[in-house]
């Protein structure tokens, strides 16, 4: 078996220009994704894929391994599948190049769950939430799974949403406070995904579908055009860091940890 994680890395980004080389404990951020990445067992080679020549160049420096890509690609998962088409392995891992915090562990879990399961063409895995502002944060997306441990859907929208006889006068934020023991049936979807290498290349010929459109969630065209989506369960949560508040969140943890956060 031979897997190649891919870290999808653009320089354009709405709230948060550049962030794949903004710095982070000396390091750009998406060093410290490369090199958490590359200590997941099961991962033969790591690759940043990218349409930028700066982020290129800046991986390229720490000894990285860097391919330039289309800058008309729509999603991270279409990136990959470029890089697909390039180079062959059987697996493929995408690893969010804003996630610097991103555990081995929950790469190597992910990519385990799919060879054993031949249904799946993709695997991915969630957390428990544990707060209740981010049951409602609509920038955490939540991922609901059937007893057979396969998506049903995925949202910005906290779901499931446990009704209540209030609803309607009591906001759902106060009702989980009142009933906290219904916050970890919430779980948060970690952007990570393994996905079999032919199903890989097949994706950005799939026709985009309206919940994808609705939610603005790629993984939903999946789901949409009857594929199954396997989901396992991190014993550690990941930050991705899409705002400036993100981002000086990321920079304390790495602080306190005496700035060798990546090394853990």
């Amino acid at each position: 078996m031979k897997c190649i994680a891919v870290i999808p890395a653009r320089y354009q980004s709405a709230r948060l220009p550049g962030k794949a080389l903004l710095d982070i404990a000396g390091k750009p951020m998406v060093q410290h994704v490369y090199e958490r990445t590359a200590r997941a067992r099961g991962v033969d080679r790591v690759i940043v894929a990218t349409d930028d020549g700066r982020i290129f160049e800046a991986v390229r420096r720490f000894g990285g391994e860097a391919m330039m890509t289309s800058p008309d690609h729509r999603s991270g998962s279409e990136r990959m599948a470029e890089v697909a088409g390039r180079v062959e392995a059987e697996w493929f891992v995408n690893v969010q190049g804003d996630e610097p915090l991103i555990d081995p562990g929950t790469i190597e879990a992910t990519l385990a769950a799919l060879p054993a399961d031949p249904r799946a063409v993709v695997s991915t895995p969630r957390i428990a939430l544990t707060d209740v502002e981010s049951v409602i944060d609509p920038h955490v997306v939540k991922v609901v799974t059937g007893p057979d441990g396969y998506a049903l859907y995925f949202s910005r929208s906290p779901v499931p949403f446990h009704q209540f006889p209030e609803a309607g006068r009591v906001g759902y934020a106060e009702h989980l406070r009142t009933h906290p023991e219904l916050i970890g049936r919430h779980f948060k979807h970690i952007g990570l995904y393994c996905f079999r290498a032919d199903f890989l290349r097949r994706y950005p010929h799939l026709t985009p579908t309206p919940l994808e459109q609705a939610e603005k969630l790629e993984q939903l065209r999946i789901l949409e055009h009857g594929y199954a989506i396997r989901v396992v369960t991190a014993a550690v949560d990941s930050t991705g860091v899409d705002t400036e508040e993100d981002l000086r969140r990321v920079r304390q943890l790495f602080e306190k940890a005496g700035g060798t956060k990546d090394e853990g």
